[in-house]
């Protein structure tokens, strides 16, 4: 049975919509030198039979979804262990959102992406982008990973140089690398990457680069992190390029992995 559907009627329904929201909120979290910041703002993605379904309930469940926020909001601030454990020594910093109030639209998928029964979810800080934050996405159900490019679009027939196989707070994800060189990181306003990474700021928004050699057909790597790039264990040095073998695990801040494979 897939998660989050009511055992009662099996049916998709607006608390697991709540639900959901909640869990976009937790992990959309912002850590500045004071505060956290929390996402006030969110895109939901229907199936268009969920959508149509929910239509005239859609202010209904943002009535609900914004007393669910705030509760929420007011149990983190409330309790000395907020969204994870406090180390030791370290001043607890409050929670916030950047908004006078949540807000929500809803979307019916257009795309084919979402399937019956999952909501997708897309939040950000507030109606002005913070600079270096790359929106939180999360899905309900466990989906087939899905590929991933800002350039270099795989095109029928087309073969991908490489293949990229991770998972950040989007949930499990391949990339296929189209192009000779790609840039990969939290991305920002300022910084476009062709994998971005829906993560914490521990990892840089360009945190390194992948190469293709064409005159030799082998690839290299690159770390332009502050938080460093791991090949295979061993850490790389920061602006050093070096080899890049197929296959071989890429540590990022020690964040996550991406599981890197050239294909012929």
């Amino acid at each position: 049975m897939a998660k989050g559907k009511d055992p009662a009627d099996g049916k998709f329904n607006g608390r697991t919509v709540i639900d959901q929201l909640i869990r976009n909120m937790e992990l959309g979290q912002f850590e500045m030198a004071y505060s956290t910041l929390l996402p006030c703002i969110f895109s939901l993605y229907l199936h268009p039979e969920d959508y149509a379904r929910l239509s005239g309930v859609f202010d209904l469940i943002k009535e609900d979804a914004k007393r669910a926020l705030s509760a929420r909001l007011d149990q983190l601030n409330a309790k000395p262990l907020g969204l994870g454990v406090i180390r030791a020594g370290k001043e607890r910093k409050p929670y916030k959102i950047a908004c006078k109030d949540w807000a929500f639209e809803f979307f019916p998928d257009s795309e084919g992406v979402v399937p019956l029964g999952d909501v997708e979810i897309h939040s950000e800080l507030n109606e002005v982008p913070q600079p270096g934050y790359h929106g939180t996405k999360t899905t309900l159900l466990d989906r087939a990973p899905a590929v991933g490019s800002v350039t270099g679009t795989r095109r029928s027939g087309e073969r991908p140089l490489a293949e990229i196989r991770y998972e950040d707070d989007s949930g499990p994800q391949v990339f296929h690398m189209m192009q000779d060189e790609i840039s990969i990181g939290r991305g920002g306003d300022d910084v476009l990457v062709n994998l971005a990474l829906y993560t914490n700021d521990e990892v840089s928004r360009e945190h390194l680069r992948v190469r293709r050699d064409p005159a030799r057909g082998g690839f290299l790597i690159v770390d332009s992190s502050m938080n460093g790039t791991w090949l295979n264990g061993k850490r790389l040095t920061r602006g050093q390029e070096e080899k890049l073998p197929s296959p071989a695990t890429i540590g990022i801040a020690e964040v996550l992995t991406l599981h890197f494979e050239a294909k012929p």
